[in-house]
């Protein structure tokens, strides 16, 4: 727990952003600011996801090179991971520069609208650059188990963006009044000093001196390119797969009606909160699976993981109360439509007993990830989302009188089968009967059946 709930933290600071972004913008700006924040990050977030899948190829990594004492490797992987970031950055720029400013003016928006939309696209994009570099330096200290700095570091950027947020927005203290815009500058700002700052902590901290020591920042070899792609590109792919399938669902629940839109979108703001906390802990099980797996202790490997998920039945305990206690308090922080905050609150209801499917999934895709086990995890989160829920989804949502709560069991299909086949690929990789510390069957069992990385 101790290594868990600072990530846990640091990662509700994403859609803590976009939350926060929305109420300062429909408080202060009014409709039109508002629409087009929803237009951009619609195509952001996707990006979004990108840039932070592929950051978290290092940490397991790290975690794995730290256990088995190889703290110079630590030390290489950081500055190879912070090139592919850049890199990354760099064309996720060019993709919302040109791709998404293009998109946002031919689907037939209304124009006021678009006029905001683009340039608050563009500068969301620049964003992206120091918020890779940001990432490249908390992925590691996070790898080798330094949570809490990370944690600091992404309240404090949370605040500040909220604070030149509102600045820009009334145009205080001087500034001008910057709609929409001010929402994107506010990004830049908080995350380049939030880069700034944890790359001064990583590297001048004593703590970092023994990985960083002999580290010569522009060394490369292609080997640990190619090993830290291979484990962002599945990350990315994972990500990608589950989020996609409930993007899509939006036009499902469009087809429903309006009120319906609404309150899947007012639900999955508030889930999408458990969602990235939970993310934490499955953070923290890849962290601490690779660490025990590069120090060959395998018993402690599945003492370590199995902990993980009763931690996530227990949160998902307590976070599964919160909604059926405030079913009807939360909507209404958003929407004054009595008709859609009754719907939110049925929403909440299914949520509160099935969410720990979500969180187990999770946790499971850390855990593989931190043994190296990326190839099957891909191919379960397609199977499942695309496979299953989307098709239930479509089918209970509009073919039978459920409609929305179809929609709803239907996504939650999904994640029921991707929790269970993932806990079952966990279960194959580390059966207990091969688990006792410094046995070289388990070691051989184990690396054998786990996707090999070149060295």
């Amino acid at each position: 727990m101790r290594l868990a709930y600072p990530v846990m933290i640091s990662q509700v600071g994403h859609p803590l952003v976009g939350f926060s972004a929305s109420i300062i913008l429909g408080h202060f700006a009014g409709t039109v600011p508002l629409a087009a924040l929803a237009i951009a990050n619609g195509f952001f977030n996707l990006m979004l996801i990108i840039a932070i899948g592929i950051s978290y190829g290092i940490t397991p990594l790290v975690a794995r090179e730290n256990g088995a004492g190889n703290y110079r490797e630590c030390g290489r992987l950081l500055w190879h991971s912070v090139v592919v970031n850049i890199l990354t950055g760099l064309m996720l720029l060019i993709i919302t520069w040109f791709g998404g400013q293009y998109l946002i003016a031919h689907i037939g928006l209304d124009a006021a609208v678009v006029a905001q939309a683009k340039p608050l696209l563009v500068l969301l994009g620049l964003s992206i650059i120091p918020l890779m570099l940001f990432l490249s330096f908390k992925q590691f200290a996070e790898g080798l188990g330094f949570t809490r700095l990370a944690m600091q570091v992404s309240i404090w950027g949370n605040v500040i963006n909220i604070v030149v947020g509102i600045i820009l927005v009334k145009g205080l203290f001087g500034m001008p009044a910057m709609g929409a815009k001010s929402i994107g500058y506010s990004a830049i700002i908080d995350r380049g000093l939030m880069a700034v700052v944890m790359a001064t902590f990583v590297l001048k901290k004593h703590r970092f001196n023994k990985f960083l020591q002999g580290c010569r920042p522009f060394q490369f070899n292609v080997g640990r390119f190619k090993k830290i792609l291979a484990t962002s590109v599945p990350i990315v792919l994972q990500n990608i797969f589950e989020i996609s399938a409930f993007s899509a669902a939006v036009f499902i629940v469009g087809i429903i009606g309006a009120r319906q839109l609404a309150a899947y979108q007012i639900a999955m703001n508030y889930l999408s909160f458990i969602y990235y906390a939970v993310n934490g802990i499955g953070t923290a099980a890849a962290i601490q699976t690779g660490y025990f797996l590069g120090q060959a202790k395998f018993y402690l490997l599945r003492v370590s993981a199995l902990a993980s998920y009763h931690l996530t039945i227990i949160f998902h305990l307590v976070t599964g109360g919160l909604l059926l206690v405030l079913k009807s308090v939360l909507p209404k922080v958003i929407s004054v439509d009595l008709q859609v905050v009754s719907m939110v609150g049925n929403l909440f209801i299914i949520a509160a007993g099935l969410e720990v499917f979500d969180g187990l999934q999770v946790v499971s895709l850390g855990i593989l990830r931190g043994l190296g086990d990326l190839k099957y995890p891909v191919l379960i989160n397609l199977a499942a989302y695309w496979g299953v829920a989307l098709p239930v989804a479509f089918a209970l949502g509009l073919h039978t009188p459920m409609g929305l709560t179809g929609v709803w069991l239907g996504l939650y299909s999904g994640l029921l089968v991707a929790s269970a086949l993932l806990y079952l690929r966990f279960r194959h990789l580390v059966n207990a009967k091969y688990f006792a510390d410094n046995v070289p069957a388990a070691q051989e069992h184990l690396f054998n059946n786990v996707v090999q990385l070149e060295s």
